[in-house]
């Protein structure tokens, strides 16, 4: 099977050619070029994606628990995880004291 790209070249306009599409596009009054202070202003779409970060950032580990544990957590709804580390944040506070 070939490496190469299936996606069809790219030509890039000539410079006069670039001149007229400036031009044009300046003439439209709704596709006005941004101003510096909204180009400032903008933020990379992969910053936008996704949750936000959590300050307190769980790490992720493998662990096997007893078949009617994870049984009983699962029967609990969405969010399951989430009362399962609930229920050993309990117990380590406990414990601490």
């Amino acid at each position: 099977m070939s490496k190469t790209s299936k996606r069809p070249a790219i030509a890039m306009p000539t410079v006069e050619e670039d001149k007229a599409i400036t031009a044009a596009a300046k003439a439209d009054p709704d596709a006005q070029p941004l101003t510096p202070s909204q180009l400032k202003s903008m933020v990379p779409l992969r910053v936008l994606r996704g949750r936000p970060k959590s300050e307190n950032k769980k790490l992720l580990v493998s662990v096997r628990y007893s078949r009617e544990v994870v049984t009983y957590f699962k029967s609990t709804g969405e969010g399951w995880q989430s009362r399962m580390d609930s229920v050993l944040r309990e117990y380590v506070e406990r414990k601490a004291r």
